[in-house]
């Protein structure tokens, strides 16, 4: 049965997408670097926000710490301009709240930011949001998913995860977790090979965790 469900969450529970690019071309522009489009940005999200800026600017970059410094700004002033739940998440974590699962978000984004935008969209429906600091190594290490498991009480065969990536289901395997696959985030399908289940819409995952 299981009692805890723990999220990524750019790509799978908050459409991000716009704001990031958005953050992104500020930076890009202040250091006179060509902007980038949103299918650029699409193809650069998943490793953290210091592996989306050392993609999106150009090759003989020599300040890549200041172009980083200058997107984590923007972006935590404008994080919310464009940034909205997908369709039918707030639906699934209310009825996973009411049925008493513990809900976790653990995320390649700076941990600030992750906390924020849990605390905004979500409440209380978020038990413990993670993001990545000097204490978390990013994913696909297991740490994040094993830290919030730890604050949830949780155990790993009671446990599953759900993320819109390649990095998804590899962190979900090293933390040794099922992996439920999302199709309407950042990545295609053929991303999502390994995972245990791959599901269309939110709905599929309250009937996913009811099932096993």
């Amino acid at each position: 049965m299981i009692k805890t469900v723990i999220f990524d969450l750019d790509g799978t529970l908050l459409n991000t997408l716009e704001d990031l690019k958005e953050a992104a071309n500020f930076a890009l522009c202040k250091f006179g670097y060509p902007e980038r489009s949103l299918n650029d940005v699409r193809c650069f999200v998943g490793n953290g926000v210091r592996k989306l800026i050392e993609r999106a600017v150009p090759d003989d970059c020599k300040n890549i710490d200041e172009c980083l410094e200058v997107f984590k700004k923007n972006y935590s002033e404008n994080m919310c301009n464009h940034t909205k739940p997908y369709e039918g998440i707030l639906e699934i974590l209310e009825e996973l709240h009411r049925e008493n699962i513990k809900i976790g978000v653990v995320s390649n984004k700076f941990d600030m930011a992750v906390k924020d935008l849990c605390k905004k969209y979500f409440g209380n429906l978020v038990d413990t949001a993670i993001g990545q600091s000097d204490d978390v190594p990013q994913k696909p290490a297991p740490d994040g998913v094993l830290k919030a498991m730890q604050e949830l009480g949780a155990v790993k065969n009671s446990t599953i995860y759900a993320g819109d990536s390649d990095v998804d289901v590899e962190t979900a395997k090293n933390a040794g977790l099922k992996c439920i696959g999302v199709t309407w985030g950042f990545r295609t399908k053929d991303y999502l090979k390994g995972a245990d289940f791959i599901v269309d819409r939110p709905q599929e995952i309250i009937k996913i965790v009811r099932s096993l």
